[in-house]
Parts: C-alpha cells; structure tokens; sequence
C-alpha cells in the first residue's frame, strides 16, 4: 500500500500530465491552464504534523482577539506555526480534490471522509472531517455552448457543482489541551472548474439580501440611517456561495448546517471557528465568517478567517459590519501577488484629495476595501503570475520571515486615497 506522499506526488504527476492533454482542447483559455498547474503545485510534499507549542490560555490573542497587536511586526514564532498549521488544512484541500479533467471523478474528493486528512498527507493532525463541502456555480453556459458542450467537449467545460473543501473538527485530547479549545475548521480550496472562473469574473458588487431588508426596515422606522451605503460582496464569489442544485445545497447552507450541528454538539465547552482559504477559498473564507456570525449572533465561538493570496470581497460597509461583528480576518499577501490587488479600487481614508471623487467611485460598482489585518510577505519579483500566488510560495516566504517586517517596502506602508485596479480580473489559483 503506497504512503500517503507517494500518492501525493503520484497525483501531482497524473495532474501534470492531464494539463498537457487538454491543452489543445483549450489553447484560447490560459486561465484554466495555469489553474490547473497550480493546483498541482499546491499539493503537500510531506506530512505535518502540529506544532508542539502550548497557546493555553492565550489561543484568543493568537486568533484575532486583539487583532494580532504586537504579533504581526517581527511575526510571532507561535503565530508562524498556527498560520502553517491552517495552511496545511487548505493543502489538504487541494491534495484531495480530484483535478484530472479526463477522470469521470473529476472535481470531487479523491479520498473517504473518514481518512481524508491522513491521505492528503496530514496523518497527525489530531482533526477529523466531518462533512465534505461542495459549490456549485452560478454562471452557467448558453444553451448553443451548453448543446456543444455535451456532444463535443470533456465534461469539465460544463461541472456545475464540485468538492471545494472540508469541515474539521478537533478530537485528540492532546491536541485540544495545547490549543487551549476545542477548534472547528473550514478548509476550501481556490478555483479549479470553468464555471469557477466564469464566476470569478462577475466582479462588480451586489447588495447583501439581509442587508437590503435591514435597510429597508431602518428607513421604514425613520432613524435616519437611509444614507449610509449598503453593505456589498462581489457577485461571482456571493453566486459561488449561495447558489445549490438537485445535488447539492448551496455551499453556504452546507456550512451552516455543520456549524450549528457541532456548536450544539460541543456548546458547553469552549470552541473557535476558524476557516482557512487560498485564493477563490480565502474569498469564501472571508463570506463563511460573515454568515456565521450573522446566524448564530451571540451565540457563535470566536470566528477567525486565515486568509492566504484573497481576492477583495466587499465594500467599505460590508468590512464594517464584519468588524462590528466580532469577525476576525488575517489577510496574508504577498506584495507582488496581483490577485490580492483586485478586483476594483481601493478608497483609503475620508479625505478628498484631488483625484477621483469616491462618490463617483462608489457609483461604478467597483468600489471595495480590503478587509481585516494584514500580513505583508514579498518574495523574489518576478512576470510568473501563479508562482507568485501559488500557496506553497506563500507559506515558504511565512516560514523565512524574521526581524522587524523585512517584507514591507516604505512605499508599501504610505497609505492612499485610492489605487487604481490591476488589469487582471477574478483569480489565478
């Protein structure tokens, strides 16, 4: 029976070869071939085991509590080992989904739930899954493309729904001693199917539902809060997240059930909720922490998002409510990662200054802001897009900071009013 690395770097290598296959299927599309190198890339070289150090009574600080004060700027040695231990978790992600476009598996779960962990080289973990998560797009093909597609084309052109990731949960009596807590974990991968890409690209914002309706009853009341902007998420990811079929319920009722099941379970001890995301991932990661809070209320554990090469999500409004929530988010970026850079503009501040108005901003559509603290890792500079986005890039450069935030440039710290957006739209996991 082959161990759980050499079927890692065995599906690597079946992932490489595939990518060659398609490539005259899909020459007019470099995306979705640099999405599936990548996946690849992001696959687990070995098993991790976790870290040895006690959080104890300290493990709120090392998830958000304090908004990693002091931990960030040089990088706390614990706070290293808990943000590659999550990052792991979304290594796993990808080691287990099935990325072989020729497979009739393809985009769903190489591995049973019961071993998935194990397999996808994390044997020591402590964890055990729980449910496996599927999305399901939005976007789907006209009906010419979608007759074509299923008389000519590889079934991965028309997939609506696939395995995105996984729902874990502390078990080992150990492991929840050292980490102070019971913890639950959300793992989602980034972008693997065409439809994903197809959502990405729906980058302009859309209103919240339980926001309009909140809005909506505030005006009705008459407390003068008609003029205060809407929260707003990007379409494409908030399509991928609420969006269900005959197979699957939307991903975002998926999770919802899960949580509410295991916070009953466990209530009576003390939980936290953590999701981890690279890519497309980190942007749900970012929708999952939202919705739970807003579900649960005062009821919900201590909710913190790990955050590795994420998109931008909401508006200025919707990062507030997240904060006004409790919601957590450490947002890890690499400085030369472009997908970190979009979608959309970036108003900092209140102040005018001359350029664009943020009104006349806030009326495209394409006004966002990045949410929850951030963690500046710069790598070598280089034109490769995916290996500046790759996740096992990223926790390469986490692994090598030390001193005082060697990885920010002087230009990076000086804030702006606004920055323009890159020319690339949507994701390049």
């Amino acid at each position: 029976m082959k161990s759980a690395n050499s079927r890692a770097r065995s599906s690597a290598m079946k992932i490489s070869t595939s990518t060659t296959h398609i490539r005259p299927s899909c020459s007019s599309c470099p995306i979705i071939r640099r999405s599936i190198s990548s996946s690849a890339a992001t696959l687990p070289r070995q098993a991790t085991s976790p870290a040895g150090v006690r959080l104890g009574r300290r493990w709120p600080e090392f998830q958000g509590s304090r908004n990693w004060d002091g931990l960030l700027d040089p990088l706390d040695d614990t706070l290293r080992s808990e943000i590659l231990r999550y990052g792991a978790f979304v290594q796993a992600a990808y080691a287990s989904c099935d990325f072989d476009p020729s497979s009739p598996s393809y985009a769903t779960c190489r591995f049973p739930k019961h071993s998935l962990l194990g397999l996808a080289g994390l044997p020591s973990t402590g964890y055990r899954v729980t449910r496996s998560l599927h999305a399901t797009a939005g976007s789907r093909l006209p009906s010419w493309a979608a007759d074509a597609a299923a008389q000519h084309s590889p079934a991965w052109i028309s997939r609506s729904s696939s395995w995105i990731g996984y729902v874990a949960v502390c078990q080992d009596h150990d492991e929840i001693t050292r980490l102070g807590r019971r913890d639950i974990v959300v793992a989602l991968r980034g972008t693997a199917t065409f439809l994903e890409w197809l959502d990405n690209l729906h980058a302009a914002l859309t209103h919240l539902p339980s926001a309009v309706a909140a809005v909506a009853a505030a005006a009705a009341s008459g407390c003068g809060c008609s003029g205060i902007p809407e929260p707003m998420v990007q379409h494409g990811f908030w399509s991928l997240f609420t969006t269900g079929n005959d197979s699957y319920s939307s991903l975002r009722d998926q999770v919802r059930d899960e949580v509410r099941r295991l916070v009953g379970e466990y209530g009576d001890e003390e939980i936290s909720l953590t999701i981890a995301g690279h890519s497309l991932g980190a942007a749900l990661a970012v929708l999952v922490a939202d919705d739970v809070k807003a579900m649960l209320g005062a009821e919900a554990p201590m909710v913190s998002v790990v955050s590795f090469g994420g998109p931008r999500v909401g508006n200025g409004s919707f990062r507030r409510r997240m904060e006004e929530q409790g919601s957590k988010v450490l947002r890890i970026v690499n400085c030369h990662d472009i997908i970190t850079k979009v979608p959309g503009f970036v108003i900092d501040g209140e102040e005018e200054d001359g350029a664009i108005p943020s009104w006349l901003l806030s009326k495209t559509g394409w006004a966002y802001a990045d949410i929850g603290r951030e963690l500046r890792l710069r790598g070598r500079r280089t034109a490769n897009v995916v290996a500046c986005h790759d996740l096992s890039h990223y926790l390469q450069l986490v692994k090598q900071i030390s001193g005082p935030s060697p990885f920010v440039s002087r230009e990076d710290r000086q804030p702006g009013r606004w920055r323009w957006p890159a020319i690339v739209a949507g994701d390049a996991s």
